[in-house]
Order: C-alpha cells, then structure tokens, then sequence
C-alpha cells in the first residue's frame, strides 16, 4: 500500500480535492440518512388475527384455531406457535428463525388458510410484525369553538396525514356515531308476531336496486334497471310491516310499533388530563423516517391550529431525537477528549490536527457506505461513531508520530523520501491492527438471532469508519506532515519515561516467573469478580413513561368502565410525580389488540426527577385501593413502557400443562402467587383468564323440528332480546345513517330468556318448549402454546443477575408450591436466550482470535510472533471486569461486544511494539533483548497515545446518565477497563514472552 503514499505526495492537490469532494458527499449522505430511535430490523413473525362473530371461546378454539393450529404445523422451520382464542376473535402468533423467506411464509400462511375448513362467517388477517409497527405517536384532540372536530378529521385531516410519505395507518378513538335508533315496542310487536328480525328484513327489502335487461333499439341499447328506495325519514316511519309467522295480524306502520329517533354512541370513550378528547394514534411504514414523518404530522395539525388543540400523550421521535443528540453530544466530546490526550503526548499544535484529522474524515466517509446501504442514524450507528472517534485516529497517530520522530532525527529536515521511509517503517504495523480490528467484527454473523441484527449496524459502522482512517493515515497525513513540519527542533534525548521504562523491561526479562506469577495471580483474582456482576441480556433502563390498565369482569358495560376509570384518573390528577395522562376506555388492548369494553388502558407520563421503581409500587397500591373497593374481581397491570428495543430477555415464564382447565386454573393462581411474594420479581402476570357466568341455550332437535324451527330462528329470537339488530347505512334526507334496531326492553336475566316465545308455523310456542336454557361458568378465554393448552405466569426481573434469579424461581414452584397431579409446567424465559446469545458471542470470539491470528501469520509470515501478540488478550479481563465491578455493571450483551472489539484494538498495541522488534533484528541485525528494549522505548508514545486517545473518547460514554445510550455504556467500561490493563501489561509482558519464544536464541546470544 506504500504506492497510494508516493501517489499522494506527487499529487497533493488532487487528494485534496478528493478529499473535499468526500467531506461534500458524507455531510451530504449524513443528512440523508434516516433518523430512527433502533434498526430497522422485521422480526420473524406472524400474527393471524381470526374473527369468528358470536363464537364463545370454546367454539372458536375447537371450530377454528385448533383447524389452523393443525395446518400450520406443516411450515417448515416453526419455532413457536401460540395460540389465545377469546369470545369472536382467536390471535395465533408464529415464530420463525432469523434468515426465513418471511414473504414464503405468508404466502404458505395464507394457502393454509383457504384450504382450512372454516366456518362461512369467519374473517381472518395476517400481520407481521416488526419496531416499526409500533405507534409512533398517541395524540389528543381537542375542538376549538364550535368545530365540529370529527368531520374536521375524516374530511381534511386524515385524508392530509395518509398523503404523508412514510405514514402506514391512521387510527382515532372516541369518535362519536351517529345513529337512528329505531325502538320497537315489544308487547306490540310480540301481539302481532314480529321479530325485530323480520322488521329487519322488510327494511331491507325497500332497498332495492338491480339491473333487469336491456331495451334493443334501433341505434341504441338502453339499460333497465328497477329500484325501489326510502330516502327520507318519515317514508321509513311510514313503512307497512307485515307478519309472516301470524298471517291474521294486520298490517302496522313502523311509527305505530316503533320510536325512531336520531341518537349518538360512542364506542369507547377517551380523555386526556380529565377532559374528553379524541385519541389518534399513528404508524409509520417499517421504513420510513420517524423523525420526518412526526415533524410533518406536527406541520399538519399546526395547519389547523385555529380550529382544534392537540396535546401529545406519546412520541417516539422526541425519544429518538433525545437519544441521537446525546449521542452525538458524547461522540464530540469523545473526540474533544481524544484530540486533549494527542497534544498532551506530541505536545505539537499542528502535529495534533494532522493525527485527529482522520476523526470528521472517516465518520463522513462511514456515513456514505450507510446511506447507500440504506441503513438508518439510529442508536446502534450513533454509538458505533462514538466508540470509533478514539480507534480512528490510532493509525494517524503512529503515522505521524513516526515522522516526526525520523525528522527529529534527520540532518536533512522534511523531503517526500522520509515521508515514505517513516510510512513504509509502520505501514505493515497499522494496516495488520486495522484490518485485524475489522476481522474481530466477522463473526457477529455467526451469532444470529436479534442480537446479530441488532449490533450489524454497529459493527458495520466502526468497519467503515476504521478501513478509511487506514487510507487518510497513508495518504492524507503524509501530505498534511510535508507541508507542516518545514522547522522541526532535534530530537531530545531519552525523556525519563523511557529511562524508566527501559529499566523495567530489563527487570523484567530478568524475573520472567515473577512477571508471570503476578500477571496470572491478578487475571484469577478479576475473574472471581464474576459472579458478583450478574448476568444480563441488555440492563434495565427507566423509562419515564408507563403503561397501565384496569380490566373489569367481561360483562361489564362501557358506562361503569367508565365510572371506575373517572375514579382513578382523579386519583393520577393529584400526584405531583405525574405529569400528564391518555386514558383510553374500550379501546383496543395494549398488547391483544382486542377491543373490550370491560378494559380502561393509560400512557402516564412521568416526571424526569420520578424515581421510577419506587413509584410503580406506590401507584399500584393506590390503584388497587380505588378499583378493589367498587369491583374485588379487577384485575390490574401497571410497568414501564417497552423502548421497542431488542427484548431485554430480563423475564422469567412458568408454562403450566394441563387438559384439565379447571385444574390448570388453580395451578396458575398458585404460582402467581408464589411469584408475587418475591422480592426479585415485577410486573407479575397471569395469562389465564378467569371464569365468568356464561348462559346457555341447548336446543331440542326433535322438538323443534316438530316446529318446523331451525337453531337460526331461535338465536335470532335471543340475539334480538340482548343486542341491537344492525339494519346497515341508508341514505334518509341525503345523509348516510347507520340504522339500528331494538326493543324497548331488553332481557336483563335467565328468567326473561326463559319467557321468550318462539313464532313457529304451528303458532307461538314458549323457548323452553324447545331448549333448555342454565347458567353455567365458563373461561373467558383458552391459551395454547404448540398446539397444548398451557397457562403462562410471567415477570421481569428486578435484579441484575437474571440467571440466577430464573433459577431460584424455578426451583421455588418446583419445590414450594403444590400443583395439581395432573398439571406439568416448565420454567424458562429469557435467562435461557441470554446464555444462548452469550455462547454465540464466545464462539464469535474464538472465530474472531482465529482470524486474528491467520491476519498477523499472513502479515508476519512466521508462526510463532502470532502467538506472541495474542498472548496480550490473556490479560484483557483483569481490567475490563474490575471496571465494571467498580461501576456496577453487570455482563450483558454490550459488554461481550465490548470484549469482542478489545481483541481487535489490543492486539493493534502487541503488533506496533512486535513489528519494530522485528525491524531492530532483521534491518539492523540486534540481539533478541536489544532489538525489545529499543523498540520498547520507541514505540512508547504511539502504545501510550493510542491507547489514551481511544480511552479518552469512551469517557463521556462510559460516565453517560442518560437514557437511551445505556447500550453504548457497558461495552464503554469494559474497552476503557481492557484496554488499560492490557496496555500497562502488553508493555512488560510481550517482551518477556517474546524472549521465551525464542529462548534458544537468546541463549546462543548470552
């Protein structure tokens, strides 16, 4: 590579513009980029969302999840099926490994689907999952004046928001339906015969408009089409209705059996800070920019801001911009830092600008190779350019240091061939440690799973950023150094660090087993540390706000949802902790995406001073005081809301087996309760619903055939007495109405089932003539995990060590708590991810010592100096683990990432040191302990520099208290911990291991 060198030295001023036309294109590029809070990573799953009107859970399991869950068996690579099927709807949820053909699995999904034997009536949607399905924003609406804000929605905003590039769905809660109710008189019409069923029909009927040939003309044919229609109220009022069950009762118009009037209904109801709003909530497409498309949809409504207010309950974009500026913020202070520790060692102003020169370059360059990757400025490729502002320059440093030494040295003074000795002289040493850097950065592809998703554009990122500081090292500070260093004072003598220095290399190649002895008694004394660290996936962070939700017993209406809600957002006004809070009551569950009208669901916004975990505890207890004392049987659910991030894994599961639900229902409630009483667990939830009183209706089929009645007939007739009958949309006084039917008294219990009459060809017949109808007590919902009915208790663990937690939970419910004969269960969760992602990083990191270790055999061309170097890493743990002992972090993924970038940037010292040994012995022809101590003081400075540079940029990341770069914080300790223990022993170390490798040698030479 010396050629690109002489290229740049004879052509300055091209490179120059090059370089220029680069800096153009990376603050292009970087502009470009896509701002998300994670990468844009589509997980390998799917959703079938079935809805089968009217089915009890039974019916929908057994008729049409069981169907599927037997089809969908046959899908090659299934990790996981699971399974929850509710009154009308079922959710079958699969998993797949990372690298499927997810469109091949969709495809196979929806075939399965139409070749399942379904009911007629039921509907079903798939749905695939990925962060960027997550709602970006939850926004309350609130009307100005007399503004009618829903038309003002559904005419010009909506229809403005979906024009927004990068906008996938626009949904609104609370709006208010307007409908014309039509109220039959039962007594009336049970005297005359009718159902609200017939009356429906006759309705319907007047709705008529349907093509009846053509007329052949001469020149032209002419089109018939007969219609009958109502188009004004009073026709409907007007309208004859006919018995076909009691053909002796006369004729009635509607308005003499029936009042018709125009009313509204709200199907949920949402508020914001106690005062009634309507609640949107926005998606973006997987792709998009979340940052552009919330400050577009900000733009929108400001163009509206005369006619309604709007107040934000959630935002991921003010998350993500937080976020990305404190990254940024600590990436320019990393190399504020960096640049401080260059001028401290070179003590040169100039020299200094040249080595951190290679900083904006790189990271500029780097932002290129992701705009064209389409990769977006996110968390992951922040924290990469933060973590790579201290590597970059390390080529620099060694580049420029070393010309500056030579030209101290020289008589001569600056001339284009010192420039290419002193860069030739290190040109195997920086390009052998970067490309040994980016090697280690490999086997990420081995560890799969989210985690290899995840950390890609990390990697990807210091790989750019490191393969270009390679090229501005040998090019472009070549040309910064010829035109800087015209007057360079001589070199001094040897400052008394490398007296020093020289003295303990001696000392220690003359107490090897010392050295040794003590080197190895401090590496077994770090990694008893260990254990004191804990375990897990990624470290719990706050978040400052949360989620929370009441859910009453399924029965229960919207109205008394409501009462109980008003209740407790009265209770949430009053604390001082709390900033502002989106309540939502029968809208769509946070995590079934069911709709249930017994359900009340919150976003609480926190203060930044709120110490989040203790106050969690505090709300609960005061929540549970208010709901528990209106409705004993509530259930409620309050934890912090999820980044969307890669899971934390920081859960544990208890999944109980069992046929029998009554039992499996038991078992549940036991372990739940178990895992409430302990201190290490949060946010406990218990999967198995309970059971609610369900009615029900079980025909004769003798009797009623007798009849002549059909199971239809009878369940339209208890159908009309518990629900409004849906006419559909009729335009009457040239607006579309929804139309809706019902009697004036609905059945409110078992005895008004049991009085019910049956209109039958024979004349009225009583229902319990026909069917016996009981109470019963059923489950309000049935869970399937592979196609085996299971019940599922789940927590977080509040504790840095997950491990161990998972297991002493497990072994409780194994031995302390007595389950039912007939249930089995297994415990897991995310302990076992966690062990699985951390010995794929280990596998990672023996893959990336090898290939470290074939670079430098190419390199070097002898097979031992390989060992020599990689004898560093042995040492890196002494000061990577006391780091996080001290700062009391615990292993996580970061931190194997960390220890994965410490082989790369440790060995890059071990090769510097190495390579001027060999020089000292094959140029110069030293002895073995000449050639060690001269190189040792040589190389000194560059060791110190780049080593000090790297620290110094990790400091602002690794002394973080901000949210969102906790990810970037562990990996930040263990490089700066690693790195320093490293540095001080590869100093002493290598050269006497050097010195044992070749101890024949040195022997002859004694």
């Amino acid at each position: 590579m010396n050629f690109l060198t002489r290229f740049s030295l004879k052509n300055a001023f091209a490179v120059f513009i090059i370089s220029f036309l680069l800096i153009l294109g990376g603050l292009y590029s970087f502009s470009k980029l896509k701002v998300d809070l994670l990468p844009n990573i589509e997980f390998p799953q799917l959703s079938i969302e079935v809805i089968y009107p009217g089915a009890s859970p039974q019916d929908i399991n057994e008729q049409v999840t069981t169907e599927l869950e037997t089809k969908l068996k046959g899908i090659e690579g299934v990790k996981k099926m699971q399974s929850s099927s509710f009154e009308s709807i079922a959710i079958i949820n699969l998993e797949f490994p990372f690298n499927t053909d997810m469109d091949d699995v969709e495809q196979q999904v929806n075939g399965y689907i139409k070749d399942a034997q379904l009911p007629d009536t039921v509907q079903t949607k798939v749905n695939r999952f990925s962060f960027g399905t997550f709602p970006i924003f939850n926004i309350s609406l609130f009307a100005k004046g007399d503004t009618n804000l829903q038309a003002l929605l559904d005419d010009d905003i909506i229809p403005e928001l979906n024009k927004i590039q990068g906008i996938n769905s626009v949904s609104v809660g609370g709006k208010t339906e307007e409908l014309l109710q039509i109220t039959v008189d039962k007594e009336k019409a049970a005297n005359l015969g009718l159902s609200l069923s017939q009356i429906q029909e006759q309705i319907n009927q007047k709705q008529l408009s349907f093509p009846a040939g053509n007329l052949d003309g001469k020149e032209l044919k002419i089109p018939v089409r007969v219609v009958e229609k109502i188009d004004v109220i009073n026709d409907l009022k007007d309208l004859t209705i006919t018995s076909s069950f009691n053909p002796s009762a006369p004729p009635v118009k509607l308005k003499d059996i029936a009042k018709i009037e125009e009313i509204t209904e709200k199907a949920e109801i949402t508020r914001f800070n106690l005062t009634d709003s309507l609640s949107m909530a926005i998606t973006k497409k997987q792709d998009a920019n979340t940052v552009e498309v919330a400050d577009k949809v900000l733009e929108t409504f400001e163009t509206y801001s005369d006619q309604l207010d709007y107040a934000i309950g959630f935002d991921s974009a003010e998350g993500i911009e937080k976020s990305v500026e404190t990254l940024v913020k600590e990436g320019l202070l990393g190399a504020l830092f960096a640049s401080v520790a260059v001028l401290i060692f070179l003590r040169n102003f100039r020299a200094t600008i040249i080595a951190i020169i290679s900083i904006p370059l790189s990271l500029l360059v780097s932002s290129i190779f992701l705009n064209q990757l389409d990769i977006s400025l996110n968390i992951m490729t922040l924290g990469g350019m933060a973590v790579a502002v201290g590597r970059v320059v390390d080529d620099s440093i060694v580049v420029i240091e070393n010309i500056f030494r030579r030209v101290r040295k020289t008589n001569s003074g600056m001339s284009d061939e010192l420039i290419q000795d002193s860069t030739r002289e290190i040109l195997k040493a920086i390009t052998s440690s970067t490309i040994t850097t980016v090697v280690v950065f490999l086997p990420l592809g081995f560890v799969g799973g989210i985690t290899g998703e995840f950390f890609l554009p990390f990697a990807l990122t210091i790989v750019f950023s490191l393969l270009t500081s390679l090229i501005v090292a040998i090019t472009i500070v070549p040309i910064l150094a010829k035109f800087s260093f015209k007057k360079v004072p001589k070199e001094e003598k040897e400052d008394g660090m490398q007296r020093a220095y020289g003295k303990t290399i001696y000392w220690a190649l003359n107490h090897k087993l010392l050295v040794l002895v003590l080197s190895l008694f401090t590496l077994v004394g770090s990694v008893a540390l260990v254990p004191q660290l804990g375990f897990t996936f990624i470290p719990n962070e706050e978040q400052k706000l949360l989620v929370a939700s009441v859910e009453l017993p399924s029965s229960t209406s919207i109205e008394r949802t409501n009462e109980v809600s008003l209740e407790l957002e009265e209770m949430f006004d009053q604390l001082d902790e709390i900033k502002e809070v989106t309540a939502g009551i029968g809208s769509r569950d946070f995590q079934t995406g069911l709709k249930r009208q017994n359900q009340a669901n919150y976003f609480i916004s926190l203060n930044e001073d709120v110490k989040v975990a203790s106050f969690i505890e505090e709300l609960q207890k005061d929540m549970e005081e208010i709901t528990y004392k209106i409705e004993p049987d509530a259930k409620l659910g309050i934890q912090e809301q999820s980044t969307g991030g890669p899971p934390s894994n920081n859960n544990v599961n208890i999944d109980l087996y069992s046929t029998d639900l009554q039992a499996l229902q038991e078992a549940s409630k036991s372990v739940e309760e178990y895992m409430l009483k302990q201190k290490d667990l949060k946010y406990v939830s218990n999967n198995f619903s309970e059971k609610q009183k369900q009615v029900v209706v079980e025909i004769d089929s003798e009797k009623s055939a007798t009849f002549g009645v059909s199971g239809f007939q009878i369940l339209g007739t208890i159908s009309d007495q518990t629900k409004p009958v849906n006419v559909g949309t009729l335009t009457l006084n040239e607006v579309d109405r929804n139309v809706q039917l019902s009697y004036n008294e609905s059945a409110t219990s078992v005895e008004d089932l049991k009085s019910l009459t049956i209109f039958t060809a024979k004349g009225p017949v009583p229902i319990t003539d026909l069917a016996e109808i009981r109470e019963v007590d059923n489950f309000t919902s049935i869970q399937k995990l592979d196609g085996k009915v299971f019940a599922q208790i789940s927590a977080q663990i509040n504790s840095n060590d997950i491990r161990t937690v998972t297991t002493e939970v497990i072994d409780g419910v194994k031995n302390d708590v007595e389950l039912p004969d007939n249930v089995t269960f297994e415990g897991g969760g995310g302990s076992d991810e966690t062990v699985e992602t951390f010995y794929s990083l280990g596998l990672a990191m023996i893959i990336a010592i090898g290939l470290v270790y074939l670079t430098m055999l190419i390199t070097f061309g002898q097979a031992r100096i390989p060992f020599i170097i990689l004898s560093s890493l042995i040492f890196v743990p002494i000061g990577s683990l006391l780091g996080l002992f001290l700062a009391k972090e615990p292993m996580s993924v970061s931190v194997m990432i960390g220890l994965l970038m410490l082989i790369g940037i440790v060995t890059t010292n071990a090769i510097v040191l190495v390579d001027r040994i060999g020089q000292n012995r094959e140029e110069k022809e030293m002895k073995i302990r000449e050639a060690l101590i001269e190189a040792g003081k040589t190389r000194l400075r560059p060791i110190l520099m780049t080593a000090f540079a790297t620290i110094a940029a990790l400091l602002p990341l690794a002394f973080t208290t901000s949210s969102g770069t906790l990810i970037s914080k562990g990996l930040a300790i263990t490089v700066i911990g690693g790195l320093t223990s490293s540095t001080l022993l590869t100093l002493i170390l290598i050269p006497v291991i050097y010195e044992m490798f070749f101890f024949k040698q040195v022997k002859r030479e004694k």
